[in-house]
């Protein structure tokens, strides 16, 4: 059975703004990159993008079962944790707003449909090599740039270490420290806090608030993309 791995990333100038997602594929002995942009739209929507796009590559490339690496946890928790209760719910969230990027959830669920996927957080920015490679080409189409995409054996591919996913860098502290941030959810809003009495301030009575502590960049930003599912 033939079976892929797919490293996917996006990027938006702006939120909305720019934006680019990229994806590599690996298959057996072939490797294909692919990207796109797209003038006004998310950060999230890029995410949703570049994991519809790997699948649909490696369902053409023959692959039956997958496994999607990606740094976005609104990614991965979406479409593992969130999505069943969201169409059980008539696409509202718990909050009974409107599900964000219904369109692209719907699209992604029907990629994922046709193959067995697995879906696996890699730390951003740690030097992951398929995850470096996704961002520098959703970044390069996000500010209007030519991207030379490769398409061919894995012999031939300039990264023979592809497949290497071990970190590089810690994505959190392992012990002690000094937070980074603490994050608030107040009716919808989100917020960053540089101390705890502020976000303490601002949740203390509050109803429905949640609060957690990030201990790095890399967790602050899991934290703020778990919320905004919420």
């Amino acid at each position: 059975m033939k079976e892929a791995t797919i490293f996917t990333d996006g990027s938006s100038r702006g939120n909305p703004g720019p934006g680019g997602w990229a994806a590599v594929v690996v298959c057996e002995s072939a490797v294909k990159e692919i990207g796109g942009v797209v003038r006004s739209t998310t950060n999230n929507r890029m995410e949703i993008s570049a994991a519809i796009h790997g699948l649909k590559a490696a369902a053409k490339l023959g692959a039956l079962s997958a496994t999607v690496h990606t740094d976005s946890s609104y990614l991965i928790n979406g479409i593992t944790k969130w999505l069943a209760g969201w169409k059980r719910n008539g696409w509202k969230t718990k909050a009974k707003e409107d599900v964000l990027n219904k369109d692209l959830w719907l699209e992604l669920s029907e990629a994922a449909s046709g193959m067995t996927v697995s879906w696996r957080y890699v730390g951003g920015h740690i030097g992951i090599v398929g995850n470096e490679r996704c961002d520098r080409i959703a970044t390069a189409f996000a500010d209007g740039m030519d991207v030379k995409l490769y398409d061919g054996p894995l012999a031939g591919y300039d990264l023979p270490n592809i497949l290497d996913i071990s970190q590089k860098a810690p994505i959190r502290s392992r012990s002690g420290g000094k937070p980074h941030s603490y994050v608030s959810s107040v009716g919808g809003v989100i917020e960053v806090h540089p101390t705890w009495a502020e976000c303490e301030k601002r949740v203390k009575g509050a109803k429905g608030a949640k609060y957690k502590k990030a201990m790095s960049a890399a967790e602050e930003a899991y934290i703020i993309e778990e919320f905004e599912a919420l």
